[in-house]
Protein backbone atom coordinates (compact mmCIF):
# COMPACT_ATOMS: atom_id res chain seq x y z
CA UNK A 1 0.00 0.00 0.00
CA UNK A 2 1.18 3.59 -0.90
CA UNK A 3 1.44 5.93 1.21
CA UNK A 4 1.25 10.24 1.11
CA UNK A 5 2.67 12.42 4.17
CA UNK A 6 2.66 16.40 3.87
CA UNK A 7 4.50 18.38 6.37
CA UNK A 8 5.35 21.77 7.23
CA UNK A 9 8.17 23.41 5.15
CA UNK A 10 11.49 24.47 6.33
CA UNK A 11 10.75 27.46 9.06
CA UNK A 12 12.89 29.87 6.61
CA UNK A 13 10.55 28.87 3.61
CA UNK A 14 6.99 29.08 5.04
CA UNK A 15 7.01 32.63 3.63
CA UNK A 16 7.08 31.02 0.16
CA UNK A 17 5.81 27.52 0.05
CA UNK A 18 2.61 26.24 1.45
CA UNK A 19 3.75 22.46 2.16
CA UNK A 20 6.11 19.91 0.94
CA UNK A 21 5.36 16.11 0.73
CA UNK A 22 6.89 12.08 0.50
CA UNK A 23 4.73 10.20 -1.93
CA UNK A 24 5.19 6.34 -2.13
CA UNK A 25 3.66 4.23 -4.64
CA UNK A 26 2.93 0.84 -3.48
CA UNK A 27 2.36 -2.46 -5.99
CA UNK A 28 0.45 -1.37 -8.51
CA UNK A 29 0.23 2.18 -9.97
CA UNK A 30 -1.14 4.99 -8.42
CA UNK A 31 -4.25 7.54 -10.34
CA UNK A 32 -3.04 10.52 -8.91
CA UNK A 33 -5.81 13.30 -9.28
CA UNK A 34 -3.69 17.16 -9.47
CA UNK A 35 -6.20 19.59 -8.27
CA UNK A 36 -5.92 23.34 -8.65
CA UNK A 37 -4.17 24.59 -5.50
CA UNK A 38 -3.71 28.80 -6.95
CA UNK A 39 0.57 27.72 -6.84
CA UNK A 40 2.94 25.77 -8.96
CA UNK A 41 4.75 22.39 -7.30
CA UNK A 42 7.58 20.38 -7.94
CA UNK A 43 7.52 17.18 -8.14
CA UNK A 44 10.76 15.29 -7.63
CA UNK A 45 10.69 11.38 -8.65
CA UNK A 46 14.05 9.65 -6.31
CA UNK A 47 16.17 8.64 -9.33
CA UNK A 48 14.08 10.04 -12.15
CA UNK A 49 13.68 13.73 -13.71
CA UNK A 50 12.05 16.74 -11.60
CA UNK A 51 9.46 18.26 -13.07
CA UNK A 52 7.97 21.96 -12.52
CA UNK A 53 3.77 21.60 -12.82
CA UNK A 54 2.64 25.25 -13.54
CA UNK A 55 -0.87 26.95 -12.09
CA UNK A 56 -3.97 24.44 -12.86
CA UNK A 57 -6.60 25.80 -13.75
CA UNK A 58 -8.90 21.94 -13.84
CA UNK A 59 -7.69 18.22 -13.10
CA UNK A 60 -4.66 16.72 -14.24
CA UNK A 61 -4.39 12.89 -13.95
CA UNK A 62 -0.99 11.26 -13.67
CA UNK A 63 -0.31 7.65 -13.50
CA UNK A 64 2.70 7.23 -11.00
CA UNK A 65 4.29 3.69 -11.36
CA UNK A 66 4.69 1.25 -8.88
CA UNK A 67 7.52 1.27 -6.42
CA UNK A 68 8.02 5.13 -6.82
CA UNK A 69 8.83 7.52 -4.32
CA UNK A 70 8.19 11.60 -5.02
CA UNK A 71 8.96 13.92 -3.04
CA UNK A 72 7.19 17.58 -3.59
CA UNK A 73 6.81 20.70 -3.08
CA UNK A 74 4.22 23.36 -3.08
CA UNK A 75 4.51 26.89 -3.19
CA UNK A 76 1.67 29.57 -2.43
CA UNK A 77 -0.19 31.66 -4.72
CA UNK A 78 2.32 34.48 -6.34
CA UNK A 79 5.55 32.56 -5.37
CA UNK A 80 7.70 30.92 -7.50
CA UNK A 81 11.22 28.76 -7.73
CA UNK A 82 13.45 31.09 -10.37
CA UNK A 83 11.90 30.55 -14.03
CA UNK A 84 12.97 32.28 -16.85
CA UNK A 85 9.05 33.43 -17.97
CA UNK A 86 5.91 34.45 -16.07
CA UNK A 87 3.36 32.38 -14.44
CA UNK A 88 0.57 33.11 -16.88
CA UNK A 89 2.85 31.20 -19.80
CA UNK A 90 3.27 27.90 -17.83
CA UNK A 91 -0.46 27.97 -16.71
CA UNK A 92 -2.16 23.58 -16.86
CA UNK A 93 1.71 23.03 -18.25
CA UNK A 94 4.53 20.32 -17.00
CA UNK A 95 7.78 21.57 -17.92
CA UNK A 96 11.26 19.55 -16.95
CA UNK A 97 12.97 21.40 -14.30
CA UNK A 98 16.38 20.63 -16.86
CA UNK A 99 14.78 23.02 -19.46
CA UNK A 100 14.34 26.20 -16.78
CA UNK A 101 17.11 25.37 -14.46
CA UNK A 102 19.49 23.73 -16.70
CA UNK A 103 22.84 22.89 -14.78
CA UNK A 104 21.86 23.41 -11.51
CA UNK A 105 19.01 20.99 -12.23
CA UNK A 106 21.67 18.20 -13.07
CA UNK A 107 23.52 18.77 -10.20
CA UNK A 108 20.15 18.52 -8.06
CA UNK A 109 19.20 14.95 -9.36
CA UNK A 110 23.03 13.83 -8.76
CA UNK A 111 22.63 15.27 -5.16
CA UNK A 112 18.83 14.13 -4.97
CA UNK A 113 19.62 10.23 -6.05
CA UNK A 114 22.95 9.82 -3.35
CA UNK A 115 20.75 11.32 -0.50
CA UNK A 116 20.12 7.94 0.79
CA UNK A 117 16.45 8.23 1.80
CA UNK A 118 13.47 10.29 0.66
CA UNK A 119 13.47 12.53 4.29
CA UNK A 120 17.12 13.56 3.27
CA UNK A 121 16.86 14.09 -0.46
CA UNK A 122 13.32 16.59 0.37
CA UNK A 123 15.59 18.78 2.52
CA UNK A 124 18.47 18.61 0.30
CA UNK A 125 15.96 20.42 -2.16
CA UNK A 126 14.26 22.55 0.07
CA UNK A 127 17.59 23.83 1.27
CA UNK A 128 18.81 24.23 -2.39
CA UNK A 129 15.29 26.63 -2.80
CA UNK A 130 16.12 28.55 0.27
CA UNK A 131 19.47 29.25 -1.88
CA UNK A 132 17.76 30.03 -4.42
CA UNK A 133 15.14 32.56 -2.87
CA UNK A 134 18.20 34.50 -1.01
CA UNK A 135 19.77 35.06 -4.17
CA UNK A 136 17.39 35.48 -7.48
CA UNK A 137 13.85 35.22 -6.79
CA UNK A 138 11.57 38.09 -6.13
CA UNK A 139 8.27 38.50 -5.13
CA UNK A 140 5.48 41.28 -5.69
CA UNK A 141 4.53 42.31 -2.51
CA UNK A 142 0.96 43.71 -3.35
CA UNK A 143 0.18 39.99 -4.68
CA UNK A 144 0.71 38.48 -1.51
CA UNK A 145 -0.98 41.28 0.01
CA UNK A 146 -3.86 39.96 -2.85
CA UNK A 147 -3.79 36.64 -2.19
CA UNK A 148 -4.10 36.89 2.19
CA UNK A 149 -6.80 39.02 1.04
CA UNK A 150 -8.49 36.63 -1.61
CA UNK A 151 -8.41 33.42 1.19
CA UNK A 152 -12.21 31.62 1.83
CA UNK A 153 -14.39 32.32 4.41
CA UNK A 154 -14.77 36.26 3.34
CA UNK A 155 -16.12 37.64 0.43
CA UNK A 156 -14.01 40.50 -1.00
CA UNK A 157 -15.02 42.80 -4.45
CA UNK A 158 -11.88 42.48 -6.83
CA UNK A 159 -12.74 46.25 -7.70
CA UNK A 160 -12.63 46.85 -4.12
CA UNK A 161 -9.15 45.04 -3.70
CA UNK A 162 -7.52 46.34 -6.14
CA UNK A 163 -8.37 50.10 -4.56
CA UNK A 164 -7.33 48.77 -1.03
CA UNK A 165 -3.94 48.24 -2.96
CA UNK A 166 -3.65 51.68 -5.19
CA UNK A 167 -4.07 50.08 -8.35
CA UNK A 168 -6.97 49.71 -11.54
CA UNK A 169 -8.71 46.61 -11.81
CA UNK A 170 -6.35 45.51 -14.99
CA UNK A 171 -3.53 46.43 -13.06
CA UNK A 172 -4.05 44.17 -10.57
CA UNK A 173 -5.16 41.77 -13.38
CA UNK A 174 -1.94 41.90 -15.24
CA UNK A 175 0.28 41.71 -11.91
CA UNK A 176 -1.49 38.42 -10.86
CA UNK A 177 -1.67 36.61 -14.25
CA UNK A 178 2.41 37.62 -14.27
CA UNK A 179 3.13 36.56 -10.78
CA UNK A 180 0.04 33.84 -9.92
CA UNK A 181 -0.44 32.46 -13.16
CA UNK A 182 -4.33 33.50 -13.22
CA UNK A 183 -6.46 36.12 -12.91
CA UNK A 184 -7.84 37.53 -9.32
CA UNK A 185 -11.11 35.83 -9.73
CA UNK A 186 -9.97 32.47 -10.89
CA UNK A 187 -7.51 32.37 -7.90
CA UNK A 188 -10.76 33.46 -5.69
CA UNK A 189 -12.56 30.46 -6.90
CA UNK A 190 -9.30 28.36 -6.64
CA UNK A 191 -8.62 29.54 -2.89
CA UNK A 192 -12.51 29.11 -1.79
CA UNK A 193 -12.61 25.26 -3.13
CA UNK A 194 -9.23 25.01 -1.15
CA UNK A 195 -11.14 25.92 1.82
CA UNK A 196 -13.77 23.75 1.17
CA UNK A 197 -10.99 20.75 0.74
CA UNK A 198 -9.59 21.89 4.58
CA UNK A 199 -12.92 21.91 6.00
CA UNK A 200 -13.65 18.89 4.48
CA UNK A 201 -10.38 16.82 5.62
CA UNK A 202 -10.76 18.18 8.65
CA UNK A 203 -14.23 16.50 9.40
CA UNK A 204 -13.29 13.11 7.22
CA UNK A 205 -11.05 12.44 10.55
CA UNK A 206 -13.44 12.92 12.72
CA UNK A 207 -15.49 10.20 14.48
CA UNK A 208 -18.43 9.47 12.15
CA UNK A 209 -18.05 9.80 8.53
CA UNK A 210 -19.42 13.28 6.84
CA UNK A 211 -22.22 11.92 4.64
CA UNK A 212 -23.73 14.04 1.95
CA UNK A 213 -26.33 15.85 4.23
CA UNK A 214 -23.35 17.74 5.74
CA UNK A 215 -21.94 19.15 2.29
CA UNK A 216 -24.31 21.98 2.29
CA UNK A 217 -22.94 23.06 5.49
CA UNK A 218 -19.49 22.62 4.42
CA UNK A 219 -20.25 24.62 1.36
CA UNK A 220 -21.39 27.66 3.20
CA UNK A 221 -18.99 27.71 5.71
CA UNK A 222 -16.55 28.01 2.59
CA UNK A 223 -18.06 30.99 1.14
CA UNK A 224 -20.32 28.94 -1.61
CA UNK A 225 -24.01 30.46 -2.19
CA UNK A 226 -25.42 26.79 -1.65
CA UNK A 227 -24.31 23.38 -2.34
CA UNK A 228 -25.41 23.61 -6.19
CA UNK A 229 -22.77 26.71 -6.33
CA UNK A 230 -20.36 23.93 -4.87
CA UNK A 231 -21.78 21.19 -6.97
CA UNK A 232 -20.48 23.49 -10.24
CA UNK A 233 -17.22 24.60 -8.86
CA UNK A 234 -16.00 20.80 -8.09
CA UNK A 235 -16.99 19.58 -11.22
CA UNK A 236 -14.61 22.50 -12.91
CA UNK A 237 -11.70 21.99 -10.54
CA UNK A 238 -11.87 18.35 -9.60
CA UNK A 239 -13.53 16.60 -12.66
CA UNK A 240 -16.11 14.84 -10.47
CA UNK A 241 -19.18 15.73 -8.47
CA UNK A 242 -18.97 16.43 -4.62
CA UNK A 243 -20.76 13.32 -4.06
CA UNK A 244 -18.02 11.33 -5.94
CA UNK A 245 -14.86 13.63 -4.73
CA UNK A 246 -16.40 12.70 -1.14
CA UNK A 247 -16.55 9.27 -1.58
CA UNK A 248 -13.03 8.79 -3.34
CA UNK A 249 -11.40 10.85 -0.74
CA UNK A 250 -12.31 9.77 2.28
CA UNK A 251 -11.47 6.20 1.04
CA UNK A 252 -7.77 7.69 0.48
CA UNK A 253 -7.09 9.88 3.47
CA UNK A 254 -8.15 6.73 4.88
CA UNK A 255 -4.95 4.80 4.20
CA UNK A 256 -1.87 6.54 4.78
CA UNK A 257 -2.84 9.82 2.86
CA UNK A 258 -2.22 13.17 5.71
CA UNK A 259 -2.85 16.28 3.82
CA UNK A 260 -3.74 17.94 7.25
CA UNK A 261 -0.14 20.24 6.94
CA UNK A 262 -1.36 21.82 3.88
CA UNK A 263 -4.46 22.79 4.89
CA UNK A 264 -4.07 23.94 8.10
CA UNK A 265 -2.91 27.55 6.89
CA UNK A 266 -6.81 28.04 5.44
CA UNK A 267 -8.17 26.78 9.15
CA UNK A 268 -6.02 29.25 10.47
CA UNK A 269 -7.44 31.76 8.39
CA UNK A 270 -10.49 31.27 9.50
CA UNK A 271 -10.20 33.58 12.52
CA UNK A 272 -7.96 36.35 11.34
CA UNK A 273 -9.66 40.26 10.40
CA UNK A 274 -10.50 40.69 6.61
CA UNK A 275 -7.82 42.97 4.89
CA UNK A 276 -10.37 44.36 2.75
CA UNK A 277 -13.52 45.64 4.83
Amino acid sequence: MGSYIERPPLPALAGVVRTVWIQRTGAAAYLQRHLPTGGVEIHFPIGGRPQLVGPLTGPEIEVIPAHTTVVGVRFHPGTAPPLPTVLDDLVDQRLGLAELWRSSADRLVEAMALAGTPERALRYLQVHLLQEFRSTVRVDPLVGEAVQALMPWRPVNIDTLATHLALSPSQLRRRCLHAVGVSPKVLQRTLRFQGFLALFQAGATAPGRRGADGLAGLAVDAGYADQAHLSRECLRLTGLTPREFVGVNVDRCACDHDHSASYQSYLDSRSRQPLVV
